[in-house]
């Protein structure tokens, strides 16, 4: 048992020096950086799609991701993945997942949910998903860079591009 509780105190300080190394080169960025960060909160009734894309909108936000999001859900809509429809269902969804990038040109969003009983599932996060109690959510906007969603060739879809803002 020793043996373990030593092994757990060596990992643990392993991790506080990376942490402490990572927060030492962290406070050395410029103080002029081009990242802003984003913080919203959305409320019962709202759609959590068309209300992140309409705050990336009318803020002109070119280039965005997200950091964070947590809150829940009356109804839900994702597109599976490599499916052409979305599937739906009502009840009370936890979100215990958004990612994506972020763009007044287009945005692409992925969501995880979870059920009463721990199922969770996840997918293309489409229009018609409600917010329950809350959405609170974190997006960080880099005025450096222009995404935009093209077709490139690549795939039948606009895939994300990415251009250098020279303004």
């Amino acid at each position: 048992m020793k043996k373990y509780f030593r092994y757990i105190n060596i990992n643990l300080l392993i991790l506080f020096q990376v942490f402490t190394f990572i927060s030492c080169s962290v406070n050395k960025l410029p103080m002029n950086t081009s990242i802003h960060n984003h913080v919203i909160r959305l409320k019962p009734g709202m759609d959590l799609k068309k209300s992140i894309q309409s705050y990336i909108s009318d803020h002109n936000i070119q280039a965005a991701w997200i950091v964070t999001c947590v809150g829940s859900l009356t109804k839900y809509e994702l597109r599976l993945a490599n499916q052409p429809y979305t599937s739906s269902d009502s009840g009370h969804f936890e979100i215990v997942s958004l990612t994506g990038t972020l763009s007044s040109n287009g945005s692409h969003l992925h969501m995880s949910i979870s059920d009463s009983t721990g199922k969770t599932i996840g997918g293309h996060l489409a229009d018609g998903n409600i917010i329950y109690t809350t959405a609170e959510i974190v997006i960080q906007s880099d005025s450096s860079f222009i995404f935009k969603r093209e077709k490139d060739g690549t795939t039948p879809w606009q895939e994300l591009q990415i251009y250098q803002n020279h303004n």
